[in-house]
């Protein structure tokens, strides 16, 4: 696809792959309209730190997920919309779960019903690997079964159906775009990896949670070429992709690897606190992504320790950015 003068859509474009996502379309020559959610402060998220030149090219829509005008006045004359806004704090869905109903089930068709009605033509919707709970074997198709195992991953598994339903329902041109757990430069320390590397810069201490779930990591820029394949293919209308590397990491792996890269020698502490619940925490992820290879031509092309060594040096060069007690893995 030629992506120069394209009108896009990047709802959440202030996360973190939101904001890559857009950036990238940037560059790529897209005009790309960024809807952000309303705060007094103003805040547009980490769009905020993308170059000048980058932010000078998207313009910031503000609303709510859940105001189904908004998103009308939000979609309306887009010819391709990427979905990414949604609640995605594992811990905050079982203290609030209906507001991850509220968000990303009845906001997503609130999206999906504005798609219809401007004719856009290719909808991408962002799911989750955590909607296919623990292996029940690897690697992981998209024929797995879809298993609830925290009321943000069952939010998902609806939102994700809502825009498959579309497809059949209404021939609305969607695609769902299931990534696995995705790392990089911006992440917050919702995340394991920055929390990891945040901790030891800071504390020269690591508490984490339980360390032997397994994770297929996945490095951003990998991530965002997905989801310009999936929007570029017409084949993908109605279907389903994993984007992951096909190999797998514990926890405590990916910590020592961490501390290998940072030359430094330390102890894990293993917070109770930190822990799912038993019959919540995902023991193992890992994708299949033949899917994604033949179909979309995708293929992951950053290894997991280059792209550790550049988050590393991004928190480095600008650790006062996080929080090291923001979120607990």
């Amino acid at each position: 696809m030629e992506w120069t003068g394209k009108k896009v859509l990047v709802t959440g474009a202030g996360g973190f792959i939101g904001s890559h996502l857009a950036e990238r379309l940037v560059r790529q020559g897209a005009e790309v309209a960024a809807f952000v959610r309303y705060n007094s402060r103003g805040d547009a998220g980490l769009i905020n730190l993308l170059p000048g030149e980058v932010r000078s090219g998207i313009r910031i829509i503000r609303g709510d997920l859940k105001d189904p005008d908004a998103i009308n006045k939000a979609v309306k004359g887009q010819e391709i919309v990427f979905h990414l806004a949604a609640l995605i704090g594992i811990p905050y869905s079982y203290v609030h779960p209906l507001d991850y109903v509220q968000t990303n089930i009845q906001g997503t068709t609130y999206l999906l019903n504005s798609c219809l009605n401007e004719n856009v033509s290719k909808v991408v919707h962002t799911s989750t690997s955590e909607v296919y709970g623990t292996a029940l074997y690897v690697p992981i198709d998209e024929e797995h079964p879809l298993q609830g195992q925290s009321p943000y991953s069952a939010s998902k598994i609806a939102a994700d159906q809502m825009a498959l339903s579309y497809h059949r329902s209404f021939e609305l041109p969607v695609a769902v775009l299931r990534p696995f757990n995705t790392y990089g430069p911006r992440q917050s320390t919702r995340a394991v990896i920055p929390t990891i590397i945040t901790q030891v810069l800071k504390n020269r201490k690591v508490a984490l949670g339980s360390l032997s779930p397994t994770r297929d990591l996945t490095f951003v820029s990998d991530t965002v070429e997905g989801f310009l394949r999936v929007a570029e293919v017409r084949e993908t209308d109605g279907q389903v992709f994993n984007t992951g590397s096909s190999r797998e990491i514990s926890i405590g792996d990916l910590a020592k690897l961490i501390f290998e890269l940072l030359d430094v020698d330390m102890d894990i502490v293993e917070g109770k606190e930190r822990v799912r619940p038993e019959k919540s925490e995902v023991e193992r992820l890992m994708a299949n992504t033949e899917k994604a290879r033949s179909i979309m031509n995708w293929a992951p092309q950053v290894s997991l320790r280059e792209g550790l060594q550049r988050v590393i040096d991004w928190i480095r060069d600008d650790l006062s950015f996080y929080q090291v007690d923001e979120y607990h893995v």
